[in-house]
């Protein structure tokens, strides 16, 4: 199928930390992992042999683009294909990179949206480190767009992220809690409009989805065939649309079966996407 473009999250939907890799059964039957991302010199995101080839075939057959929460910093410690992808969606839809560098219209009209009508990030930030407790390791910033916490998950008091939640959508601003993280990000920063933007400038006649968070649900919603991972926060709201596929597998296995599932679906060896999807009229 010719011009397809496909968008897809990065952590926990086709790269999995060791602690989100949820293998199971003997260790001789587990399967090669090739590791995608060093941090500090030491190894932190894995996909598996198979994922690894699907996703070589799926670049050469498809614009494969990576959109990820994670800063162009971060995202530039992933090295996913032999050759990086023309286009990447970094800082939840804050950057547009091409060919690795930073699009400074995108992210000047991504800014002055942000902007516009609701509080500032400062007061966010302010309230952050406020209301944290013990439970709070890191405080983080990204891009000068958005505010996250790394959390002890297990000592996350009862109810504080519901209300962190609450006063955030007062405020015009979102949550997220992703493993270990929380994120507070303002409403109009959407994966899926910097998606449209990528699709309109390579003229997609379709577009597939994967993702397997709460900041996902626009970008797999605006596709035209969708797939997130037995797992992550989607799965754990049971969310669902009528064009989107749930993994059988969970962990790095449900990585492997998303790479295999774009590639047949970008080479039509699958049955045909629907014909109109909502993220043409973004």
């Amino acid at each position: 199928m010719s011009g397809v473009l496909v968008c897809s999250d990065l952590d926990r939907t086709l790269i999995y930390s060791a602690a989100a890799l949820g293998l199971r059964g003997r260790d001789a039957d587990m399967p090669r992992l090739l590791c995608v991302e060093l941090y500090r010199a030491a190894p932190l995101s894995y996909v598996t042999e198979t994922a690894a080839r699907d996703l070589q075939a799926l670049a050469g057959a498809a614009a494969l683009v990576p959109v990820t929460t994670r800063t162009p910093e971060q995202y530039a410690r992933v090295h996913l294909l032999d050759k990086p992808p023309a286009y990447a969606i970094c800082a939840n839809g804050g950057h547009i990179l091409v060919d690795g560098a930073d699009d400074p219209d995108w992210a000047a009209a991504v800014r002055a949206r942000v902007a516009d009508g609701r509080a500032p990030l400062a007061e966010i930030r302010a309230h952050l480190a406020a209301a944290g407790g013990e439970f709070v390791l890191k405080r983080r910033v990204a891009s000068d767009l958005f505010a996250y916490l790394v959390v002890d998950r297990a000592a996350l008091p009862p109810g504080w992220f519901d209300d962190l939640t609450g006063w955030c959508a007062a405020r015009g601003w979102r949550t997220s809690l992703q493993g270990r993280k929380i994120y507070c990000l303002p409403e109009p920063l959407t994966k899926s409009a910097a998606a449209a933007e990528v699709a309109r400038r390579v003229g997609a006649g379709a577009m597939l989805a994967a993702g397997d968070s709460l900041l996902d649900a626009e970008l797999l919603d605006a596709a035209d065939a969708a797939i997130r991972p037995a797992h992550g926060e989607l799965h754990d709201t049971g969310w669902t649309a009528p064009h989107a596929t749930v993994t059988a597998a969970h962990g790095i296995a449900a990585g492997e079966e998303i790479a295999a599932w774009l590639l047949a679906r970008a080479t039509g060896d699958a049955p045909p996407i629907r014909p109109s999807a909502p993220w043409r009229a973004l």
